[in-house]
């Protein structure tokens, strides 16, 4: 991971989670960061965010699980020939993870892509 790229303030973040969460949500935004070298990473919201002419996807952590979410999950759902995108909302799409063993770094790398992609249309 490209650690010119990352920020505090998700350090900070990480840092205060439960360790199995921690160590999901590294994996994730290894993951993430990359997927491509375009990605800036920020804090908002009170999450870690990624974006790429406008925001691509988000890191939320909670006491059992992390979501990996996609800002225009909507769109992407169409691609997601894995069906990994949970959610029904008007754009917001996720992939919970509850265990680092679900983690499927090869379909979220594409979905990421996908979702850079969406920002440049």
């Amino acid at each position: 991971m490209a650690e010119e790229r990352t920020v505090q303030e998700v350090d900070q973040y990480m840092e205060k989670l439960p360790e199995e969460i921690k160590i999901i949500t590294e994996n994730l935004r290894e993951i993430i960061l990359d997927s491509s070298p375009a990605l800036i990473e920020e804090y908002k919201w009170s999450m870690p965010n990624y974006s790429y002419k406008g925001l691509v996807c988000y890191l939320q952590s909670s006491k059992k699980h992390v979501n990996l979410g996609f800002h225009k999950g909507n769109e992407l759902q169409e691609k997601d020939s894995n069906q990994l995108l949970q959610g029904t909302g008007k754009n917001m799409r996720h992939i919970k993870i509850t265990k680092v063993e679900e983690i499927r770094q090869e379909e979220i790398k594409l979905l990421i892509l996908e979702a850079i992609q969406l920002n440049e249309e």
